[in-house]
């Protein structure tokens, strides 16, 4: 009865997401994707199925393509944070998937914090 790595993430990111789900009264969805090389970040409205912003490392203009250290994932939360007010956005929930609320993730989410997000 071995779990592969990939089945336990999954079975985590699902578990996360439907409790999200049961909370959020029509909140959007701050989405986080981590992988090897990069980190990326959606605000998604879950009603009308569409992204209202999003941040990644592979944007040339935040200088952080490829880079996937603390400090790119803290330019990344600040600069959802920032996009997220231009799109009218200052409430949502954080939706982690199956990724630990540790290092580069913790670091996103308290960046969008200090920008303005609050969740």
């Amino acid at each position: 009865m071995a779990n592969t790595k990939r089945e336990l993430f999954v079975k985590r990111r699902l578990r996360v997401r439907n409790k999200l789900k049961k909370m959020a009264n029509g909140r959007p969805r701050l989405s986080v994707h981590r992988s090897g090389k990069n980190i990326s970040v959606q605000l998604i409205d879950d009603v009308e199925g569409r992204t209202l912003a999003s941040a990644s490392t592979l944007e040339k203009e935040l200088g952080t393509v490829g880079k996937n250290t603390v400090e790119a994932a803290t330019k990344i939360g600040a600069t959802i944070a920032e996009r997220a007010k231009a799109a009218g956005v200052e409430v949502c929930y954080f939706d982690r998937g199956g990724f630990l609320f540790h290092g580069k993730v913790k670091a996103l989410a308290e960046a969008a914090r200090e920008g303005g997000l609050k969740f």
